[in-house]
């Protein structure tokens, strides 16, 4: 399960233009995260960079996808092999 933004976001869009897979996009309401494009920036960053900016806290740690997932479709994703 990838990361998911919560009811509190303010539509600040700072997430948007951090994240390396282009997985976030406006939502009806808020912004939203496809789960098919976040690899909780695994491959690309130490942590998730939608998460360290975000200045109310609206995307929690969920229930985490194994690194090895997360790795697949970042190769999925870019066509890179991922750094191990």
């Amino acid at each position: 399960m990838s990361l998911k933004i919560t009811d509190e976001c303010i539509n600040c869009d700072v997430c948007e233009p951090e994240c390396p897979n282009e997985a976030i996009s406006q939502g009806e309401e808020i912004y939203v995260i496809d789960p098919d494009k976040c690899t909780e920036c695994v491959g690309h960053f130490d942590a998730p960079q939608c998460q360290q900016v975000c200045p109310v806290d609206c995307i929690p740690l969920g229930q985490e996808e194994s690194r090895e997932v997360l790795l697949a479709r970042y190769e999925k994703l870019t066509g890179k092999p991922a750094p191990r």
